[in-house]
């Protein structure tokens, strides 16, 4: 049984990513967005969606430590991982305004997030904070997209029309209710397999939790490679990040203050802040991110997940 709930979340998790990407693209374009402000905005939100509803659901049933490791684990296999192997496919150009505004941020919380975790609890208070930021993050990417309409990548002046709008947000609502579902599906099936064979929380929720929550993150990147959408690509994953910090862990915060603790917790902050580093050192030699780098990106992911194993 937890074999097919794995087989019917991956399905549902490609369908919702291919709803996700179209329902979104269409959305940002009818309001005269970028694709990277729209990857930055309703892709990541979506796509952040099964991160929160597990990391609530975690901590309500008094497992911190997936809660915690999911965010983390997460972030790792998005910048690590699924950058990476987005990069081997299709090479990404970066944007020049998203070095300057968002990949700066981007390092700003990962190592506020390990500050916050130092005392071994982010509370009620440091989760309101996170949302504060995060509130402040979305009021100057909206301020930014009103004064730099980009409308493609690949056919700039397609801009359809508002009376698509109505559709274009059913077909993104629906794409984020698939990802969540197959997420859920996932997730259930695959820590079932896990329980039954001793694996810790901790490891858990930094791999198998972790791995499934952020395939809604593949497959909406996958859908936008061959869509070609590099914009929305760079938006979704690096926003995704920035998500998971200040709004899981704000609002797993409020819920419930989040106890961090346990062996090898700080090895795995420090592992997220040096991948997000190393994909800032790509990002800025010439502007791109090639298939040599993502290898390595995968190569390092895979790596730290052997050694959790050990």
């Amino acid at each position: 049984m937890d074999l097919l709930y794995i087989l019917l979340g991956v399905l549902c998790l490609y369908l919702g990513g291919e709803g996700l990407v179209r329902g979104a693209s269409a959305l940002g374009r009818a309001m005269g967005m970028s694709p990277l402000v729209v990857g930055l905005t309703f892709v990541s939100m979506g796509t952040s969606s099964p991160e929160l509803a597990a990391s609530i659901a975690a901590v309500l049933q008094n497992a911190p430590a997936v809660s915690f490791g999911n965010v983390v684990g997460s972030n790792i296999a998005n910048l690590a991982l699924i950058l990476g192997l987005v990069a081997v496919l299709h090479p990404l150009r970066i944007d020049r305004e998203f070095l300057r505004r968002d990949i700066p941020l981007l390092l700003i919380v990962s190592i506020w997030c390990l500050w916050l975790s130092w005392n071994g609890w982010i509370t009620r208070l440091e989760g309101l904070l996170l949302l504060g930021v995060l509130a402040l993050y979305l009021t100057l990417l909206l301020k930014t997209s009103a004064k730099r309409p980009v409308l493609s990548d690949s056919s700039p002046s397609a801009k359809p029309p508002l009376s698509n709008l109505r559709s274009s947000i059913f077909v993104g609502l629906l794409g984020i209710g698939l990802l969540v579902l197959g997420a859920h599906l996932l997730v259930n099936g695959s820590v079932n397999l896990a329980r039954s064979h001793g694996i810790s929380e901790r490891v858990i929720g930094l791999t198998i939790v972790a791995f499934g929550t952020s395939l809604p993150e593949l497959a909406s990147s996958l859908v936008a490679v061959l869509r070609k959408e590099s914009s929305l690509i760079l938006g979704n994953l690096i926003g995704s990040n920035i998500f998971n910090i200040l709004l899981i862990f704000g609002v797993t915060a409020l819920v419930r203050p989040i106890a961090v603790s346990g062996a090898g917790v700080m090895v795995d902050l420090a592992m997220m802040i040096g991948v997000s580093i190393l994909v800032t050192l790509f990002m800025l030699s010439g502007r791109r991110l090639n298939r040599i780098e993502g290898v390595i990106l995968v190569a390092l992911y895979c790596g730290y997940v052997g050694s959790l194993f050990r």
